[in-house]
């Protein structure tokens, strides 16, 4: 029976699943069959004409995970070079300090996700990102609340996209017909304990019958 061990109810679920870095546990193993249990929720989540076009490459060999994580990190350095942030950016540089560590301890996850979806798009229309990355994330957040109910974490990450077909042949995913959504470090986190984030006021965002 599929359960919630920190026994959160929707409304705590949504807003406190965060982007796990700095407290990720390393050392800790992560059960196949709580990841199994866990997808098994995520796959419930909606897709285009509900052709379930996903697929989910869960990596656990250290060789292989540190080859992603070197791609991963040569894509960091480059979107990420000395001095991005001015030192007043208090919370740019708090943001960088957190994905930094990532990716410099990105191999030492017990586990990555990639999550892929049959197709590749070649400039499509807003239509056509809409239906294709629709059908995918769904299921990949459905997968981090899973995460979350069961204390670990994970962190959405995409620079690894940047190198996405060196990926696919360190991982032996089709590139030509097959894209990747994401890199997912993972792991048990310290703690469960965490907090809903900042987020805009509604009055900035919302509008009724016109903008």
């Amino acid at each position: 029976m599929l359960d919630n061990p920190l026994d959160l109810n929707p409304d705590q679920l949504l807003t406190t699943t965060r982007s796990v870095r700095k407290r990720l546990d390393f050392d800790r193993p992560v059960e196949r069959s709580v990841i199994e249990e866990c997808l098994r929720l995520a796959v419930q989540a909606p897709s285009g004409s509900n052709r379930q076009s996903w697929h989910w490459v869960f990596v656990s060999d250290p060789a292989k995970k540190a080859a992603v994580a070197e791609a991963y990190k040569r894509s960091f350095d480059a979107a990420y070079p000395p001095g991005r942030f001015d030192e007043e950016d208090v919370a740019g540089r708090r943001l960088w300090s957190s994905a930094a560590y990532l990716a410099a301890n990105f191999a030492r996850v017990p586990l990555m996700l990639v999550p892929c979806q049959w197709g590749r798009l070649r400039e499509p229309s807003v239509r056509d990102q809409a239906g294709f990355w629709g059908s995918l994330l769904p299921a990949v957040w459905s997968f981090m609340l899973a995460l979350r109910s069961r204390g670990l974490g994970s962190a959405w990450t995409t620079l690894h996209l940047d190198r996405e077909e060196e990926v696919a042949a360190i991982l032996g995913i089709p590139y030509e017909r097959c894209t990747q959504g994401g890199l997912f470090p993972i792991a048990y986190t310290v703690g469960t304990d965490f907090k809903p984030g900042p987020r805009k006021s509604l009055e900035g965002i919302v509008h009724w019958d016109s903008w």
